[in-house]
């Protein structure tokens, strides 16, 4: 009785704390990303057409930038064996060919993306936020339209973000986190090869959670699995071993073209439509905040600082080298999930 009483408070509490927001999470990118994997033009996007052939299994006419982030089209290529086989009878007025393989692609990412956003949802109760909170705004986040095009499109953000979130949480949590650190060591280096920005801030931040030491195997660990990957596929392409790196530091070209799209008009536009206008409510709560300075009351955002401000500076080097501003600047979604949960909970002391 007692043994039965105690896994289901366990369970209890992992499922108000993972599935629950997860299920929440999936729901909503369901919804929000349906009409993006149906109605999307494909013969706009290079990069959406380069993941459908790799999760086909051709690899040769496939851009080096993606030749080896095979985790999500892997992963679709699966899903997409049994959808196949029933596709046609659900949606009979669309052909074959590569409809059960967008599908595919369309599931995996809503389900990444959704624990992308379980880890924000924890992140956030971990930096203060009520539940409620938490949750609307992981929703908030969610609504952001790279979260549209990273569940609905053939694309491999979702796992990049699901990576960003398991670092952030692993920080928050302390030794308790030491399994999404693992992950995020793990899965990292095949999810974008830009990982390596984000391993100072892990480094530094997350030693509270994983000791340098076991950081640095598990970042072995994952560079070891990324090497195979290259010689694997590599050796199938007859692809010269140093084409990833000169791939890689061509990027730096980008540096100074981001720089000033930034400081455009259109460039701060984009900057401001990554989480639209859920942006303004964490500064009107800033504002509201400092504008009674004789209130001596802790901080809202007392719990936030220089780990937020660290995962900021890795997100901008991220937009910087890849001039996609808006769509790398949703890597920031655990900070700003975190700020915008802390300003739901003290809504009422705001305002007051």
């Amino acid at each position: 009785m007692l043994k039965a009483a105690f896994y289901s408070s366990v369970f209890g509490v992992r499922a108000r704390r993972w599935l629950f927001p997860w299920l929440l999470a999936v729901a909503a990118l369901a919804n929000l990303a349906y009409p993006m994997y149906v109605h999307f033009d494909f013969s706009h996007s290079p990069d959406t057409r380069s993941y459908l052939r790799m999760a086909a299994g051709q690899f040769d006419s496939v851009r080096v930038t993606h030749r080896y982030r095979i985790v999500v089209p892997a992963a679709a290529a699966v899903a997409a064996a049994p959808v196949a086989k029933v596709y046609g009878r659900v949606w009979p007025q669309r052909p074959a060919g590569l409809w059960p393989l967008r599908f595919a692609f369309y599931v995996v990412n809503c389900l990444l993306l959704a624990a992308a956003g379980a880890c924000w949802f924890n992140g956030a109760r971990l930096a203060g936020a009520s539940p409620k909170a938490a949750g609307l705004a992981m929703l908030a986040v969610l609504t952001s339209r790279w979260a549209e095009y990273a569940a609905g499109l053939p694309l491999t953000d979702s796992l990049y973000l699901l990576v960003f979130g398991l670092g952030y949480y692993a920080v928050r949590r302390g030794p308790g986190g030491a399994w999404a650190m693992l992950l995020a060591f793990l899965i990292g280096p095949l999810a974008k090869e830009s990982f390596l920005f984000l391993v100072p801030w892990l480094f530094w931040f997350g030693r509270s959670s994983f000791t340098w030491v076991r950081q640095l195997l598990a970042l072995l660990a994952g560079l070891a699995i990324l090497f195979a990957v290259h010689y694997i596929i590599d050796s199938r392409l007859g692809a010269p071993a140093g084409q990833s790196v000169s791939n890689a530091l061509s990027h730096a070209d980008n540096l100074l073209y981001s720089v000033r799209r930034a400081c455009s008009p259109k460039g701060i536009g984009e900057l401001l439509s990554i989480f639209g206008l859920f942006t303004l409510i964490p500064a009107v709560a800033w504002w509201l905040e400092y504008r009674k300075p004789q209130v001596a009351q802790p901080s809202v955002f007392k719990s936030l600082g220089k780990l937020e401000g660290g995962l900021i500076v890795v997100v901008c080097a991220h937009m910087l080298l890849s001039g996609d501003l808006g769509r790398m600047g949703y890597l920031a979604a655990p900070a700003f999930c975190a700020t915008l949960a802390l300003t739901f909970t003290h809504w009422r002391r705001l305002l007051a």
